[in-house]
């Protein structure tokens, strides 16, 4: 089996416009959860939120190209402009038909679906735009990116609610290292902040009204982000060859199905999948030094998690370190893995662990070293990156230095 290594990275997010200020961030602990600015957010209880703030789409998109993509395209293809840009490919010929691109949503094109509903229900139009149905679609991403860069192998979405990110990277891994592709731009994103997206998430019941703080005893629940992570995927031979910059190695994937309940997570189900990810990457539990944790500071999910992860790793998960990313930037729902995904990289290659912030009381149910609140410099040669979601879908990646 073929070699798969990281080449390019992009990212839009509540942390920053590109990688290097939203790994800045991580490194300084920052916070990207604020006062939402919403239409009609006086008519929402939860009124926080993790969202891309000074950003014009008007600055980088023609009037055409805003009739087409819906916010969570636009995010997608500008992280995915600055992969490629920092992967160096250009794609012709042949190479054309061995890339190709594998992204993660779950809501698609929300903020279409929240506009057109005022249109016709609130206004009492009886006509909405002709370029509606493609726009909101949840393949809309992937579809532009394939065409913006004359992609011509496999191109498709993955919606698996919080796991659709790691899901995604996983195939396009799974694609290069069986060899049906030499590339693939993979990755994730989402944009639920309008009134109807949070709306639909209060009635859950699980929404944080102050902070995210995964982990913490005194934990309320999570908090919505927005934004896109795209990454460049590639056979190791291939980037050799072209003398690309490998930033990792992803060495392991493995995914399971708690096929129990709609809402509520199992640990046997992440155990297995975290289990699974080790053995496709042939890597004992010692070998691993950080997680970055699914975490979404609520009460179900962070104690589920724990004990996974104290059941596969014994007594190395006293040892490890594991961090949930998502007090920063938020829980992006479907594009989540992928921003949680440049934390894994940065560990890797800057040995930085970036912190679980908003950290205030232990919890003994989730007695693990979570790196309270600033982040740690350690030596890091292989990690994993936790996705758990709705549904009872499991996906757990697990990467290594570069080569």
């Amino acid at each position: 089996m073929r070699r798969v290594v990281i080449t390019g990275q992009g990212t839009i997010n509540a942390l920053g416009h590109d990688v290097p200020t939203t790994l800045a961030a991580m490194r300084e602990g920052k916070c990207g959860i604020g006062p939402l600015d919403l239409r009609d957010v006086d008519r929402l209880s939860v009124k926080i939120g993790a969202q891309v703030t000074g950003y014009d789409p008007e600055a980088l998109f023609n009037r055409q190209q805003i009739a087409l993509y819906d916010r969570f395209t636009q995010f997608t293809l500008i992280a995915a402009h600055q992969a490629l840009d920092h992967s160096g490919l250009v794609f012709g010929g042949e190479a054309a038909t061995r890339a190709g691109v594998v992204l993660g949503t779950a809501g698609g094109g929300v903020n279409t679906w929240d506009e057109n509903y005022r249109t016709v229900y609130e206004e009492g139009k009886n006509r909405v735009h002709p370029f509606v149905v493609p726009k909101l679609m949840n393949n809309a991403a992937a579809s532009h990116v394939s065409m913006e860069w004359n992609l011509k192998g496999p191109s498709f979405s993955v919606a698996t609610a919080c796991a659709s990110s790691n899901h995604a990277m996983g195939l396009a891994f799974q694609l290069i290292r069986g060899g049906a592709c030499d590339v693939m731009v993979t990755g994730g994103s989402e944009a639920m902040l309008s009134f109807g997206g949070v709306k639909a998430w209060e009635g859950l019941r699980v929404m944080s009204k102050d902070a995210c703080r995964p982990f913490s005893a005194n934990r309320n629940g999570m908090v919505q982000g927005e934004g896109a992570a795209v990454f460049v995927f590639e056979d190791y031979d291939h980037a050799k060859r072209r003398g690309a910059e490998i930033l990792a190695e992803v060495v392991g994937f493995a995914m399971t199905s708690d096929a129990a309940d709609i809402v509520m997570p199992s640990k046997q189900g992440a155990g297995r999948a975290i289990s699974g990810a080790l053995k496709d990457a042939r890597l004992n539990p010692e070998d691993i030094c950080y997680i970055n944790a699914h975490g979404t500071g609520t009460a179900a999910n962070d104690k589920v998690e724990c004990a996974a992860v104290a059941d596969v790793f014994g007594h190395h998960a006293d040892d490890l370190m594991i961090s949930s990313t998502k007090s920063m930037h938020g829980h992006l729902i479907g594009g989540t893995g992928a921003v949680e995904l440049l934390a894994c990289i940065m560990a890797l290659r800057d040995g930085v662990i970036a912190p679980t912030i908003g950290y205030e009381e232990p919890d003994p149910e989730c007695a693990l070293d979570v790196v309270p609140n600033e982040a740690r410099e350690a030596k890091v040669d292989a990690v994993l990156s936790n996705a758990f979601a709705f549904g009872g879908l499991n996906a757990v990646l697990a990467l290594k230095a570069a080569p």
